[in-house]
């Protein structure tokens, strides 16, 4: 098509003309350059080509049009969601077709990559432009990943852990390596790209799209050999894209795989890993699996001990190096359900975060410097200001010399300007001085603003806010909690001070590490009913773990049947609940620092004697899905009622000898295992509890009993009469503790409430006396 108005060269532009009804025009170059259209306008000015190259330019335009594959910038269009702009030829204005030659020749040799760009984040190109972090203590499984990545077949190896473990740290590492260049020679042209599932499924609004990118990134990656594609949370290509008449993600890169035109880093959990990988044993074959376990509290604190200057440098706060491994200790000990090094390096950023925001000489300085910038900014623009003023002076004055005649007004004009000019350098010179000014107030707290350390302070007020555990008894050390175990257990239970020593001990010495054998602490508490063995257990565990949460409990009257063995460990395959993980093992796994409660093992059916046999011989127990559980950091707590006949012939009180304790050993093996005593670390034996036990447990239980009434703002009193009478009034002491709550319940909660409910109303200010007179038991309310 010729121009419309020379009717000589092509016509390669296209423009409206009309008002009321367009119709399209087609020019030429030359013409809209006459017809001063902006874009062409524009252009010619730039390159100032002569007339001969118009008529050059104007054929490479209608040839470059001929060329253009309306069919791509269609797709282009629906993919991108944009409007399509011709785009310009890069030699269209070269001198040599030479060089027209070479960026041809480049163009064909790095095509551009759609679908890479549009869906991938290069891992590689972030390396080298230092946006990874350092990654530490994963060297073994990085070259386990090489190695199965330079295999001939099946070299995509899929990555599987817990959340919070490091997986996708190991591809980013990998990363780094390629970038350092240590790694083979196979891979140092090798690029990573992290695919981005959601981009990839968004807009696929249409049966086939989604297809058709999945088909042009595989085409992409087929074309540039050296692309390696990572994809985090793999078993979300087992669904994404499926749908009625369409193939899934995995089904459409099955061929890719097995025809090694692609290679592929997967990353997932094992539960995942299991519920979609492994049903899938086409997709399976095609991956080599690679277990990343959790690191150790050793190696966490290696790691963090590396990557600490990371969060110092953005937090502008010092991490003492002995706090490092106190924040690995506690993210293990407090924060359950999750997992090292994750929640540790969590917690030490937040520590790191809650540090600087109590500084206020921190807040300060940046105070300061926000203010030195915003001044350094207003003399930029005042310079900038006086350099044009100056400018626009230098030319008036040439001007001045030429017009004669107006030469006393334009020197009245030179003068104005002259008085502005002194103005704004006035100004300047008092910004200058401002600046000064504060630079010396920054430079003077500078150090004091840049030296704040992270406290231990700082970590129990993190803990708390995440877990509920009072920071008071997190500050506590390990050492500082075992020192006063004794005395604080002897607070709460009276009578049973020999037992207390014998369980304290054996405490101290798993805890301290003079045990050679890594073994769970384990005691069975043998005694009467009510005599403290269940109270002791709950106190331990808010003495070594700070929370009565940590206790585990479970009674072997629910285990007395052989199917109850999968409760503990998980249903085996094929069975229901396999999914599903034990009672036991799997809150032994989210809280390793606990103490586990068996309460009436005599009850519990042989097998799961067994279990418990294997746990105190190796401390670790492999659950229904194949997970090994750790039970070292717990301690294990069976009591025994055994009968009243065995107790009462041996005779349980406190003159108690040896004899007496080989007749209770006896009894035990009546339905204990010998094998499974000689591996408990103590058998510990409760005291009856005497009058004097019970005065002082009834003290302790009315005490409590104040407490309460006090939260509803009402006080209460007693009497030693009083506790004395309270005791008398127990007829059966065989029931030990559980009698005097009883009797608390019946003489003082049940009198006090028909006291209050017989007055009718009861407020602020009224007193209520006597409310059991015989027991001389006082009561009243106060503002």
């Amino acid at each position: 098509m010729l121009c419309s108005i020379c009717k000589e060269l092509p016509a390669v532009i296209f423009i409206s003309i009309g008002e009321k009804m367009t119709r399209p025009k087609g020019i030429c170059i030359r013409c809209a350059r006459q017809m001063t259209i902006e874009s062409i306008y524009d252009l010619m000015k730039t390159y100032r080509p002569t007339d001969s190259e118009i008529t050059t330019i104007g054929n490479k335009f209608f040839t470059m049009i001929s060329e253009v594959n309306l069919q791509e910038l269609q797709e282009g269009i629906e993919e991108l969601g944009i409007t399509a702009a011709f785009p310009l030829p890069k030699g269209l204005f070269s001198d040599s077709p030479k060089e027209e030659k070479k960026i041809s020749e480049k163009t064909k040799k790095n095509p551009r990559k759609k679908y890479v760009e549009l869906y991938c984040d290069n891992l590689t190109k972030k390396a080298k432009n230092g946006k990874i972090d350092k990654i530490v203590g994963r060297d073994t499984e990085i070259e386990r990943v090489v190695q199965i990545l330079c295999r001939r077949s099946k070299n995509n190896p899929c990555l599987t852990g817990e959340p919070g473990v490091g997986k996708t740290a190991i591809a980013e590492g990998l990363a780094l390596r390629i970038v350092s260049g240590n790694v083979p020679f196979k891979l140092r042209e090798a690029e990573i790209y992290l695919l981005d599932l959601t981009a990839l499924v968004a807009g696929t609004q249409f049966r086939g799209q989604f297809e058709s990118r999945i088909k042009g990134l595989i085409d992409e990656i087929k074309n540039d050999e050296n692309i390696i594609l990572f994809i985090d949370e793999m078993h979300n290509l087992v669904g994404v894209g499926d749908s009625e008449g369409s193939m899934t993600a995995a089904n459409i890169l099955k061929p890719a795989l097995s025809r090694k035109e692609i290679q592929i880093i997967g990353a997932t959990t094992f539960k995942e890993f299991r519920k979609y990988i492994e049903k899938d044993s086409a997709l399976e074959r095609r991956f080599q699996q690679v277990k990343i376990l959790e690191p150790s509290v050793s190696k966490t604190k290696e790691l963090l001990s590396q990557i600490k200057y990371y969060y110092e440098n953005y937090h502008r706060v010092i991490v003492p190096e002995h706090l490092v491994e106190r924040i690995v200790v506690a993210s293990q000990c407090y924060i359950t359900g999750r997992f090292l090094p994750d929640k540790a390096i969590d917690l030490l950023d937040e520590s790191c975060a809650c540090a600087a925001l109590s500084n206020k000489i921190l807040e300060k300085y940046d105070e300061i410097n926000e203010g030195i910038n915003k001044l350094i900014s207003r003399s930029d623009t005042l310079k900038d200001e006086l350099k044009k003023i100056t400018a626009d002076e230098s030319d008036e004055k040439a001007h001045i010399l030429k017009i004669k005649n107006r030469r006393d007004i334009e020197t009245g004009k030179i003068t104005n300007k002259e008085e502005e000019v002194n103005n704004i350098k006035d100004r300047i010179s008092e910004i200058e001085d401002e600046i000064e000014k504060l630079k010396g107030e920054s430079n003077r707290i500078k150090s004091e603003a840049l030296s704040r350390e992270v406290t231990e302070s700082d970590v129990s007020k993190v803990i708390e806010l995440w877990t509920g555990v009072p920071a008071s008894k997190i500050e506590r050390s390990e050492f500082e909690k075992l020192r006063m175990l004794g005395e604080h257990l002897k607070k709460s239970i009276k009578g049973q001070d020999n037992a207390i020593k014998i369980i304290c001990s054996a405490i101290k010495r798993n805890r301290t590490g003079t045990n050679p054998k890594m073994l769970p602490t384990s005691f069975l508490f043998v005694g009467s009913t009510g005599v403290g063995k269940t109270e002791l257990a709950k106190i331990l565990a808010d003495e070594l773990f700070d929370t009565r949460d940590s206790l585990i409990r479970l009674g072997m009257s629910e285990f007395m049947e052989k199917h109850a063995v999968s409760r503990i460990m998980g249903s085996p395959p094929g069975y229901v609940g396999f999914d599903e993980a034990g009672q036991i093992t799997e809150k032994i796994r989210q809280k390793p620092y606990s103490v586990l409660l068996i309460d009436e093992i005599e009850k519990a059916h042989p097998d799961i004697l067994n279990i418990f046999l294997q746990i105190l011989d190796e401390g670790m127990l492999t659950d229904a899905q194949g997970r090994l559980v750790s039970f070292r950091n717990s301690i294990i707590i069976m009591t025994s009622n055994m009968n009243d006949k065995s107790l009462g012939s041996i005779g349980f009180d406190k003159n108690k000898n040896k004899t007496d304790k080989e007749k209770i050993l006896k009894s035990l093996s009546e339905f204990l295992k010998p094998e499974l005593l000689g591996r408990i670390s103590e058998i510990v034996l409760f005291n009856d509890l005497n009058k004097n036990d019970l005065i002082e447990i009834a003290k302790i239980s009315l005490d409590k009993f104040k407490e309460h009434l006090m939260e509803k703002n009402i006080r209460f009193s007693y009497s030693e009469k009083a506790l004395k009478a309270l005791v008398e009034k127990i007829k059966d002491t065989k029931n030990g503790a559980r009698s005097i709550k009883d009797i608390i319940r019946k003489e003082v909660e049940d009198k006090l409430a028909d006291t209050i409910v017989e007055k009718g109303s009861f407020d602020i200010g009224d007193t209520i006396l006597n409310a059991s007179p015989e027991l001389c038991l006082l009561s009243s309310k106060k503002r």
